[in-house]
């Protein structure tokens, strides 16, 4: 039993936090103050204080002690076409973007397997991570079509590729198509993302983006941590005309 200790006081520690008795920009009592009330080690209290922290419930602060971080669920809406600075501003969020990898690749026969051009075509690839209050949450790979949209500067990547679009090129961004699903966790998405040992899924969100004239610009697969996102859609039933309802 001792060796799940830790996380027995993690359990109860996030329960307090979601519950409100330990409130958001609070800090944490000390390990010190921790250990003592649940009778055990200043370790046992770490360990339980990184799955908060993976949990994205607590920042550690050297000097300080755990600060409590805001413990809801970002809403991804579904239908939209939002870029994630958009998400980011609009739910107030403690965000930022890592640029991993941008470079030009051709697409051979497995990569067409994946995008939407023709074998042979001479694309831009990106990758990117997203972060949310200091934690990785969700790693993006990105195909664009250097024909329409260019070498994009770094920055711009860094910052909103889509406002770049939009407002630097004058390309309005239309529609997308969009394929949703639940994957299993990849070792590439363990080297990118903050992951648990037991978080062994993700939701994967393939996109393949047009513009206005209806030029297909992007192919886009983004994968989130299943625990920080709420995914969210507006729908409506459609009703359809009876034989009985005629025409008017």
């Amino acid at each position: 039993m001792i060796q799940n200790k830790y996380y027995e006081i993690y359990l109860r520690l996030k329960q307090k936090i979601t519950e409100g008795i330990y409130k958001k920009a609070e800090l944490l009592p000390s390990e010190n103050t921790l250990a003592k009330e649940y009778d055990v080690s200043r370790e046992t209290i770490r360990k339980a204080l990184d799955y908060l922290s993976q949990d994205g419930l607590i920042q550690k602060k050297q000097g300080k002690g755990s600060i409590v971080l805001d413990a809801q669920l970002f809403n991804f809406p579904i239908s939209g076409l939002t870029s994630f600075k958009e998400l980011a501003d609009a739910q107030q969020m403690d965000a930022q973007t890592i640029l991993l990898s941008n470079q030009r690749v051709t697409v051979d026969g497995q990569l067409q397997k994946k995008v939407p051009w023709s074998l042979g075509s001479d694309l831009i690839l990106t990758e990117r991570i997203r972060k949310i209050d200091e934690q990785k949450v969700i790693f993006d790979t990105d195909y664009l079509d250097p024909k329409i949209t260019g070498d994009i500067p770094k920055e711009r990547l860094e910052d909103s590729l889509y406002d770049y679009l939009e407002n630097d090129l004058q390309l309005p961004i239309a529609f997308a198509n969009k394929e949703i699903s639940v994957e299993s966790v990849t070792d590439k998405d363990r080297a990118n993302l903050d992951l648990r040992d037991e978080d062994n899924h993700l939701v994967v969100i393939r996109s393949a983006v047009y513009l206005e004239d209806a030029r297909n610009f992007q192919f886009s697969e983004s994968r989130h941590r299943v625990d920080r996102f709420r995914f969210i859609d507006f729908s409506r039933r459609k009703h359809t005309l009876s034989e009985h309802d005629g025409f008017r």
